[in-house]
């Protein structure tokens, strides 16, 4: 056991995916553009340029707001955050330090621990800086982007629920519909705060800052490195030293980057250019009522439907969700288990993801299935058919008959078939090991039945027929 206490706090940085930036009317969507092609005037804090607030900001933040069971405060405000780097032409950030727009709240992760929410605040994204050998480019087009920082109180003491709770906040933030959620090119970030003291200190210890992790994985390995790193450290009775780090999932390893700046450094001061936001009450709660389901609205909804393991793999894809809550209850299990095993298995299931079959589809093959009609192999094959464009608004059941897959279900003409695999020389002594106890051949039969059917024939209904016939 490790005589130390680790503590955990996360800044996740959210963009918004808004049409334009927060402060200027500049396309926000940069993705595949040319590098400094989406940059105003304002974005460079020119002369006479004055930034324009983005109202669609406000209302996502409303949404962020609420999916992390926050308080909305009704006055809010912009400060400027100074400091100094390339890729940050204004030579300050505007942000929201002393009045957020966000209050208080918290995240539920899916063990039911409880991480508190300090606030959120809106502000402008810097650029973006590539480093090569000897050099390094700049490119602007990230600049102001809208961004919601969510800053977590110190409620997390392991790497584990480090990991669920920036899973679970991104979940929040791709259900309320206000980023992309695409961790890989940045549109959320996560800047993780570690820290250790003595079991039983009243007072945190020195903590350090591991800047800019866009992987659920980075954070919980960074998380484990930084303990096992600053436990050594105190061990030795050296001291942790207050500074930002940078994550190699290469090395797997924290590197030291600047030290670590206070508030002071800041020299926060009021924008001047903004006028403080003031949002009514009917206005906050009208925004709010446009928050979808969140996951655990879904979690709750399908408990007793849907295993906990099948849930937690599928919560990672609203659209999926959002489609079982369109499907009949009574087929949610089956649809949820095809969406699991077979659907995301593909290697197209992103593609796939983009246009989902109708309930009205996915309803009608589950009730097939039901009814035996289609055997386990044929209702998957089914199934991918409806992801395919070509098959698009056929139906489940005219697919299937085109494919040949219905499974013959009626007894009379099951019975003549049966009989006729019966009466074939090279079942005979199958039969006779059958009455004579040996149960296994009795899968031999049905084999053969299916043979004969071309894999028409119901096997449940097979197996009954054969049961009967040669136990007469």
């Amino acid at each position: 056991m490790s005589k130390y206490v680790p503590t955990i706090g996360i800044e996740c940085h959210v963009q918004l995916c808004t049409k334009t930036k927060l402060f200027s009317e500049v396309d926000n969507d940069a993705r595949g553009k040319e590098p400094n092609s989406c940059v105003s005037p304002v974005d460079y804090a020119l002369p006479g340029m004055l930034p324009r607030l983005n109202g669609e900001a406000i209302r996502f933040a409303i949404l962020a707001g609420r999916a992390m069971n926050c308080e909305i405060n009704a006055l809010s405000r912009f400060d400027r955050k100074h400091y100094f780097y390339p890729d940050s032409p204004k030579g300050y950030q505007i942000t929201q330090f002393y009045q957020p727009i966000i209050g208080s709240g918290y995240v539920e992760l899916p063990s039911g621990t409880k991480i508190r929410i300090e606030h959120a605040h809106l502000e402008g994204d810097a650029g973006k800086l590539t480093h090569f050998d000897g050099y390094s480019l700049v490119d602007l087009n990230r600049v102001d982007t809208p961004l919601i920082e969510i800053v977590s109180m110190p409620d997390i003491h392991s790497a584990k629920d480090a990991h669920d709770y920036c899973k679970e906040l991104w979940r929040l933030m791709c259900y309320a519909g206000v980023t992309y959620g695409d961790l890989y090119n940045g549109n959320m970030r996560f800047d993780v705060n570690t820290s250790l003291a003595p079991e039983g200190s009243k007072k945190l210890g020195v903590r350090t800052e591991v800047k800019n992790l866009n992987s659920f994985r980075s954070v919980e390995r960074a998380v484990e490195y930084e303990i096992k790193r600053q436990t050594k450290v105190l061990d030795s009775g050296e001291k942790v030293v207050q500074q930002t780090l940078g994550w190699s999932d290469t090395t797997g390893k924290t590197t030291p980057q600047r030290s670590k700046e206070v508030a002071a450094d800041y020299r926060y001061m009021p924008e001047p250019d903004l006028p403080p936001i003031h949002l009514s009450a009917e206005f906050i709660e009208a925004e709010s009522a446009k928050l979808p389901l969140m996951p655990s609205d879904y979690r709750e909804r399908f408990k007793s439907v849907i295993a906990e393991d099948i849930m937690e793999a599928l919560l990672d894809y609203p659209t999926l969700m959002q489609k079982l809550g369109e499907i009949n209850e009574q087929y949610v299990k089956n649809v949820s288990n095809w969406f699991a095993s077979v659907l995301l298995a593909e290697e197209k299931s992103a593609e796939y993801l983009n246009d989902l079959p109708s309930a009205k589809d996915l309803n009608e093959l589950a009730e097939m299935n039901e009814k035996k009609e289609l055997s386990s192999t044929a209702t998957k094959e089914v199934f991918l058919r409806l992801f395919d464009p070509q098959m698009k608004g056929r139906g489940a059941k005219n697919i299937a008959k085109e494919l040949g897959l219905i499974q013959e279900n009626d007894l009379g003409a099951l019975e003549k078939i049966v009989d006729a695999v019966l009466a074939k020389p090279e079942t005979q002594k199958a039969q006779e090991d059958f009455k004579a106890g040996q149960e296994k051949v009795l899968g031999f039969l049905v084999g053969q039945v299916m043979k004969e059917s071309r894999g028409k024939a119901n096997p449940s209904a097979v197996s009954e027929i054969l049961r009967n016939k040669l136990t007469k």
